[in-house]
């Protein structure tokens, strides 16, 4: 029976790290896309150099802040946590906003 509960909670957590690195990737994918943005402003005209360096600055902020949500505790019970916490949030229609909670730590 013991056998059986391990085989089980790692199953849980072999899905939970896959749900966890799967949104840990989508989100990533988001903040890049701020960067790629600011490149072609930057090439367009419409930003200096100094407002590309600031949003790579943010965004380097931003990609901490979810590296350390996904990630910080382990891949083990914490990411069970985490794939959790994902299921509640979107159960809510919550997301976080790794951007925005960058320009906070930012400001």
């Amino acid at each position: 029976m013991a056998a059986d509960e391990d085989r089980g909670s790692k199953a849980r957590r072999r899905v939970a790290r896959a749900l966890v690195a799967t949104y840990h990737e989508a989100e990533l994918a988001g903040l890049v896309e701020h960067v790629a943005e600011a490149i072609e402003r930057y090439r367009a005209g419409e930003l200096d150099v100094h407002d590309v360096d600031d949003v790579i600055h943010r965004y380097h902020k931003a990609t901490q802040e979810l590296w350390k949500f996904c990630f910080r505790g382990g891949s083990g019970a914490y990411a069970e946590t985490v794939a959790a916490t994902l299921e509640r949030l979107s159960a809510e229609g919550e997301r976080p906003d790794w951007w925005a909670a960058a320009e906070r730590r930012h400001g």
